[in-house]
């Protein structure tokens, strides 16, 4: 057997470069293999990014990134960013799918409408989700099903009914949209103090003018005041239901 030459290893037939993987390859374990992060990881991840930076914050590499993957990892599951926000907005929505829906119409609405504000209020970006694109995800459609179930008993056509929910939804959306803490990824300066005051300033300057009797009543500061909490919203809730149920009875023969 002939002696190993300086540039060789035992065992191999070309030049060396550097050091050799020690023992030999039967008992070397295999390099690990690279896979993709599932597609609820890559979903988790998008919906922390979102939580905390907004909508506009989303994307692609931020969420490999986040993910410590490639992007092009991620493109194996989706063509684009807009199918990424929807399934994103799916996973959330189903926090505001009720186990049992209440009997009563009437409580049946109220309780789908508290659990989607919920939902609405711990992920902010859904409302901006949801005024971008249509949301189709089978969630959505188990939430659209319970509200639809809800006034079944009701009487109405499908077109007052698919009217009904969609008040009610639009109305929570937008309440929780106004809250305190939504969604502020499209460079809203509502909480700016130098803003607000320059804008108190300014309705009291109007108020003060004479041609606002109604806003002199009120006043600049009340007008200003972000009172969307669970009472306005209760309050608002209970108007548009007892609209629906005045409309129903008048209709009825």
């Amino acid at each position: 057997m002939a002696p190993t030459s300086p540039d060789r290893h035992p065992g191999t037939s070309g030049p060396a470069h550097g050091p050799a993987p020690a023992g030999l390859i039967w008992t070397r374990p295999p390099k690990e293999k690279r896979e993709r992060p599932t597609r609820e990881a890559i979903v988790a991840a998008a919906t922390d990014l979102a939580d905390t930076h907004g909508l506009d914050a989303v994307s692609i590499r931020r969420v490999a990134a986040a993910l410590q993957t490639r992007p092009m990892d991620l493109y194996g599951y989706f063509a684009r960013k807009d199918e990424l926000i929807d399934l994103m907005v799916d996973e959330v929505v189903a926090g505001a799918v009720l186990e049992e829906i209440p009997r009563d119409w009437r409580g049946a609405l109220s309780a789908i409408a508290r659990a989607l504000r919920a939902v609405c209020l711990a992920h902010p970006w859904m409302v901006t989700a949801a005024g971008r694109q249509a949301l189709l995800g089978p969630n959505v459609m188990r939430h659209v099903e319970q509200s639809l179930q809800a006034t079944a008993a009701l009487g109405l056509d499908p077109a007052k009914r698919l009217a009904i929910w969609r008040a009610v939804d639009s109305y929570t959306m937008g309440h929780a949209h106004l809250s305190p803490g939504r969604d502020q990824s499209d460079g809203s300066t509502e909480n700016d103090p130098g803003r607000r005051a320059a804008a108190e300033a300014y309705l009291q300057d109007l108020a003060d003018s004479g041609n606002f009797p109604n806003l002199a009543g009120i006043g600049a500061a009340g007008l200003l005041h972000n009172e969307y909490d669970e009472l306005t919203f209760e309050t608002g809730l209970n108007w548009l239901l007892t609209g629906i149920a005045a409309e129903r009875q008048e209709a009825s023969p």
